[in-house]
């Protein structure tokens, strides 16, 4: 675990963080995540959800308010110094972003060679390791186009774990998966945070998935935060938009 900051204590930390584009996205939005901790961020199409995301990554900057990452305020870094924050940090994207040209075994080689401590002696052996820990050994050889959604997908998160990252995002890990991959990517969730204690912010229109995964929960609705806490806390919010969410079972809301 990375050492806790007084002046941070949290992992990842929103302080009313405000961010418009041609409309507000984000309206004073305030919420955290403590290392080791999952956080699920649900809500409708278009309610800042990815931008949250982004702004995790340093992609974005917000118009006002401090995002801090990895017990350190990342608002005002310059590009070096987030990518330094980006070892600690990935993100797996829907889309899976796996070159297609590169078999799944070198879709993962390629981001291990991006770390310093790299030892080419031993390079199948973690490759093989990562692709066993996301149950796909037997895929080390296959192009990402011979893959299911589902399994590009895990194939993105051995990619991403081959960084050694302290955190990991996922953006819609469930999207477009039938119900048993997408079980399935619920238990790899649990199995990395628990066997890592990897701190991870999950992207999500699947209550079923944020139930099973989540310790806290931000709901966003028009850019502000209308539910943050525990998902129990969450299931007992008298808030019209939490209940009117919570009575959809799993109906495609994309960031």
């Amino acid at each position: 675990m990375p050492p806790v900051n007084d002046a941070f204590p949290h992992y990842l930390e929103f302080r009313h963080v405000s961010k418009t584009f041609d409309l507000p996205v984000l309206v004073d939005c305030s919420f955290h995540a403590n290392a080791g901790e999952t956080l699920a961020i649900i809500g409708r199409s278009g309610v800042g959800k990815s931008v949250s995301l982004n702004h995790i990554m340093g992609f974005l900057k917000p118009d006002s308010g401090r995002v801090i990452v990895a017990h350190q305020d990342i608002t005002g870094l310059p590009e070096s110094d987030l990518r330094l924050i980006r070892r600690k940090v990935t993100m797996v994207f829907q889309s899976g972003a796996l070159f297609d040209s590169l078999t799944v075994g070198e879709n993962i080689l390629f981001s291990l060679e991006l770390r310093e401590d790299y030892n080419e002696s031993n390079r199948m052996e973690v490759v093989r390791g990562l692709l066993e820990m996301v149950d796909l050994a037997e895929h080390e050889d296959d192009f990402p186009s011979d893959l299911s959604t589902g399994h590009r997908r895990a194939v993105a998160i051995a990619r991403a774990l081959a960084a050694q990252p302290e955190c990991i995002l996922y953006d819609e890990p469930t999207t477009m998966v039938d119900p048993i991959m997408s079980d399935r990517m619920a238990s790899l969730m649990l199995r990395l945070k628990r066997q890592l204690r990897l701190t991870s912010v999950v992207v999500t229109h699947d209550l079923d998935l944020m139930r099973r995964v989540a310790d806290r929960v931000v709901v966003l609705f028009e850019g502000r935060v209308i539910y943050f806490g525990p998902v129990a806390g969450m299931e007992a919010s008298p808030h019209p938009h939490v209940r009117e969410f919570l009575a959809m079972d799993r109906v495609d809301f994309t960031a």
